[in-house]
């Protein structure tokens, strides 16, 4: 299940659309239209002020289209190669939403990042405020967040008598999250009074809609947060691990693949070990005799290391991928001009976390990297982030996901802008960061302890992941007895080398967001070992190996494997 379709930008073969690709965009196009939001995400007119349907019975509807299409592809042979990735991807990815589905978890969804607690506002980042019809757009979707915001209580109310519920650390944080959004100095509010279109303010009664939409949105929030509190927190667990079944199904959700997970723990923990060891050595580069820390503390010292202020760090994001984008255009990878404009920023909110947005259908959007900084915070450590930049743009996410969205005449709308598994796509970007390495960018000292830093932090949510949520033996090199949250924090502690704020929300994330952490060093070792079969192979190139396993698109693990190996 390959294909040899070059990737340049004049030389792509015309391929015919296919009964099977007929059905895949069929289901893109339904998603779509239950889910509004969907369509600003991919940057398509029609849909700007509305959102899906979050009730049971929206969710219901999800699962309708999705066993309606798994029996439509029933029965169709695959045409070519690309039909026969499709149709692995889509049986894996549809069938397995089903069973999230009939466990009734999808109606519990509630974390600190990633949940529509956060969905329905983080939509307003992507929607385009340059005019005043613009203006109108997000007018109208402030004045829908209320019937979202109802349709999600309904959601966990059912499944909060289900007896599903998420811990209460997460109704907790959430809590927190929607108060301030709802607050009279929250997003909504300094949305609404910072209206301005690029020729200035808004017209007077397009400004009195967009306070009345704001308004009805903070009450909503506010709502959301009182339900929160009076009835989904008393009934909330205090227990934060979710279990081996529920933790078997999350693991095969963000991976496409399904692991036995003591061999990946146990894996993790050896990986963690290795990276340590790796950081040891470096640490001896930087100063004869330094431990880690004191490595790490020559090189927070160094003022030319440092930067002041978010405009700088801006600058600074801009510049290290622009010049990767130079550097690898057409020596490494294939990058269409289209593809070689990434823009850096300061995202809106303070919860943490830095992350990619794609870019539209048509790239009258371009790819976005944001970085959420934490209230207070505002001096920055390059050698530290250089390989996060390499991470979310190029070779990382950027060129991942803007290959996929440009590849239109080869991979159908669901492949190019459905089909995300977090295993294939965060792997992909840790690999990305230690092929930078390879190639030489990672050779300052600073920026290696930089780059294997994040390594670390990836292994040490593998161990903590898996320990914590299946409540396993603690290694000896870090306690002792079973995981707990508690344990698992001070673990966390010694090998995430962040700021309080980021270690909190990281912390958090972990465990509302089960098997979501571990997919990237987990993704990385699947991409790695499926370089290494092939390389063992004669007439391995490199290059032609990016450009073949990019122009798959984002699908689960095992299909990539099986559509690459053969």
């Amino acid at each position: 299940m390959t294909t040899d379709t070059a990737a340049s930008e004049n030389t792509s073969p015309v391929r015919t659309t296919t009964a099977i690709d007929a059905v895949a965009d069929s289901y893109t196009d339904t998603l779509i239209r239950l889910n509004p939001s969907f369509a600003t995400e991919l940057g398509l007119p029609g849909h700007e002020t509305g959102y899906q349907d979050f009730t049971p019975a929206g969710r219901e509807e999800f699962a309708a289209a999705a066993r309606e299409t798994l029996a439509a592809l029933d029965g169709l042979e695959p045409a070519d190669d690309v039909d026969a990735v499709t149709l692995d991807a889509m049986r894996e990815r549809l069938g397995l939403r089903l069973e999230i589905h009939a466990s009734g978890w999808d109606l519990a969804e509630l974390n600190n990042i990633a949940s529509p607690a956060q969905d329905i506002r983080s939509i307003f980042d992507l929607m385009p405020t340059d005019t005043a019809e613009q203006w109108e757009h997000i007018a109208g979707r402030a004045h829908n967040v209320p019937a979202a915001i109802d349709g999600y209580i309904a959601s966990l109310r059912a499944a909060k008598d289900d007896g599903k519920v998420a811990a209460a650390r997460q109704v907790s944080i959430v809590m927190e999250q929607v108060t301030r959004y709802a607050a009279e100095d929250g997003f909504f509010a300094k949305l609404a009074a910072g209206a301005r279109t690029a020729g200035g303010p808004l017209p007077a009664e397009q400004q009195s809609r967009l306070d009345a939409g704001a308004a009805a949105a903070r009450t909503a929030y506010s709502r959301l947060a009182g339900f929160l509190e009076a009835e989904l927190l008393p009934a909330a667990p205090a227990t934060d691990a979710v279990g081996r079944e529920r933790y078997a199904l999350a693991s095969r959700e963000f991976l496409g693949a399904t692991v036995d997970l003591e061999e990946t723990y146990a894996w993790g923990v050896q990986e963690l070990d290795r990276i340590i060891a790796g950081q040891e050595a470096v640490a001896a580069q930087i100063r004869l005799g330094a431990s880690i820390g004191e490595a790490k503390k020559v090189l927070n010292n160094d003022p030319a290391r440092r930067i002041k202020g978010t405009d700088a760090l801006i600058a600074w994001m801009q510049g290290l991928s622009d010049k990767a984008v130079a550097d690898l255009a057409g020596v490494h990878f294939e990058i269409p001009d289209v593809m070689k404009t990434l823009e850096c920023r300061i995202a809106p909110t303070d919860d943490g976390g830095i992350y990619y947005t794609g870019p539209s259908d048509d790239f009258s959007r371009p790819g976005r990297m944001w970085w959420s900084v934490p209230a207070g915070e505002d001096t920055f450590t390059t050698w530290a982030e250089t390989t996060t930049v390499f991470h979310e743009g190029v070779p990382g996410h950027h060129l991942q996901i803007g290959t996929a969205t440009y590849r239109r005449e080869l991979l159908n709308k669901w492949r190019r802008n459905v089909c995300w598994t977090s295993g294939h796509g965060e792997g992909w970007a840790l690999y990305a960061e230690k092929l930078m390495q390879e190639l030489g960018y990672l050779n300052d000292p600073g920026d290696h302890m930089g780059m294997l830093d994040m390594q670390r932090m990836r292994a040490a949510r593998v161990v903590f992941d898996i320990g914590v949520h299946l409540e396993l033996e603690v290694p000896a090199r870090w306690g002792s007895g079973t995981w707990t949250a508690d344990k698992g924090l001070e673990f966390l502690k010694a090998n995430l080398d962040i700021s309080e704020g980021q270690l909190q929300f990281e912390f958090a994330r972990y465990l509302g967001w089960p098997g979501q952490a571990p997919s990237y060093k987990v993704g990385q070792r699947l991409w790695e070992q499926i370089r290494a079969e092939l390389e063992s192979r004669p007439g391995f190139e490199l290059k032609a190996f990016h450009t073949k396993a990019l122009n798959i698109g984002s699908v689960g693990l095992d299909t990539l494997r099986r559509a690459l190996l053969g």
